[in-house]
């Protein structure tokens, strides 16, 4: 990634943090654009990843799934399993935050499958967040025991990582399940 655009996709993630979201998107715009005229298919890829999140940050789902489907595509191309699954667990993230269960399971199912085919060097907190996302789908579509089990398993992972926050939603999801209350 040239200078120019290392320098952009910094100021991007400074503007995130300190919520401009706008300023965000029009930094990473520009850093796409200048990797386009690259050739370095896997920094262009980050790039769109990047935006992808900020499109999500600003409610933009269908202009972020663009992102991460092109993203994902040269992932795809490029053979880099883990950062493939980590941007079609957001591309199954995007689905089933706008309702779209059948486009949503595929793309949790590929990513948990590269996670666990890849498990040596699959860090614990991306499975558990892919295995999360794939949970509340499942409890979405009521499949209560499914989600039960998959919530279960991210439980231990956020644990293992000592993530709190992880294992507290873990814990209150699966006391909804048992309640036979909404998983939510």
């Amino acid at each position: 990634m040239s200078n120019a655009s290392l320098e952009l996709l910094a100021q991007s993630a400074q503007a995130r943090r300190e919520n401009h979201p706008e300023d965000a998107n029009r930094l990473l715009t520009e850093a796409v654009g200048l990797c386009r005229r690259g050739d370095a298919p896997g920094q262009l890829a980050a790039a769109l990843c990047a935006l992808g999140q900020i499109e999500r940050d600003l409610r933009s789902g269908d202009v972020a799934l663009g992102h991460y489907e092109e993203a994902a595509a040269i992932y795809r191309a490029e053979g880099d399993a883990l950062k493939l699954s980590h941007t079609v667990r957001h591309l199954g993230d995007i689905h089933r935050e706008d309702g779209r269960a059948e486009l949503a399971e595929p793309c949790y199912r590929e990513a948990l499958e590269i996670y666990r085919a890849h498990s040596g060097e699959t860090p614990a907190l991306e499975l558990a967040n892919a295995i999360r996302g794939y949970a509340i789908l499942q409890g979405e579509t009521g499949k209560a025991a499914e989600a039960a089990n998959l919530w279960r398993e991210a439980g231990e992972l956020y644990a293992a990582e000592n993530v709190e926050a992880g294992v507290a939603e873990c814990r209150r999801r699966l006391d909804f399940i048992d309640r036979g209350l909404p998983n939510s």
